[in-house]
């Protein structure tokens, strides 16, 4: 069972359709004690990420999804959910994040000239697997996904990063990964085909890094 955490900024419409449609069995919830005794966390968000921290800590879910991260569980983030799992971001100031895997939230750069990326960041995108990722087969063609975003991650172990896209010269992670937590910068649910499939893999722990 996928435990959907509700804590006020996630698209829950299209992530509960996407499991609808997956046959994936699930609940929203946003009660700490459900949360903390569930051992897959599906973790969506979108907004700013003070607010959200701020949201979180609100509704007493800050130690659940650390209790969650401490015993082993799966912890999956999307989209503003992806970038949470950082140490801190710096969306209009400085935020402590959960602190999951190590790593900072920076605005994406800006394009020099009038044929770059505007930002926000909003479109498909062509995800670019690292090497070793694993055999997580829907990568192998370098697939597009659907992004919206106006920040991104940075983390501090190169090897937590596992797939990237290009945004004005710079290589930025769309996709990474320590241990049993991930984090997709981008919507897999929004993203047709290949993004269900990703969720679905992900979900169902078919792949290894």
């Amino acid at each position: 069972m996928i435990c959907v955490v509700d804590y006020g900024c996630g698209n829950l419409f299209s992530i509960n359709r996407a499991l609808d449609v997956l046959n994936i069995d699930h609940i929203v919830s946003d009660d700490p004690e459900t949360v903390a005794k569930s051992g897959r966390i599906l973790f969506p968000g979108v907004g700013t990420f003070g607010e959200a921290m701020a949201l979180i800590r609100g509704r007493g879910l800050l130690d659940a999804l650390q209790e969650v991260a401490d015993k082993g569980g799966q912890i999956v983030g999307i989209c503003l959910g992806a970038q949470l799992l950082m140490s801190r971001g710096f969306e209009y100031g400085e935020h402590d994040g959960l602190d999951l895997i190590p790593g900072e939230v920076h605005r994406l750069p800006e394009p020099a000239g009038p044929t770059g990326t505007r930002i926000p960041n909003i479109g498909w995108r062509k995800v670019d697997a690292k090497p070793g990722y694993g055999d997580l087969n829907v990568l192998r063609a370098a697939p597009y996904f659907y992004f919206v975003h106006s920040y991104g991650v940075r983390c501090t172990d190169p090897a937590d990063v596992k797939g990237t896209i290009n945004v004005n010269g710079a290589e930025v992670p769309a996709i990474i990964g320590k241990g049993n937590l991930w984090g997709f910068q981008f919507h897999p649910e929004k993203s047709g085909r290949v993004g269900l499939q990703l969720l679905d893999q992900t979900l169902n722990r078919r792949h290894k890094t």
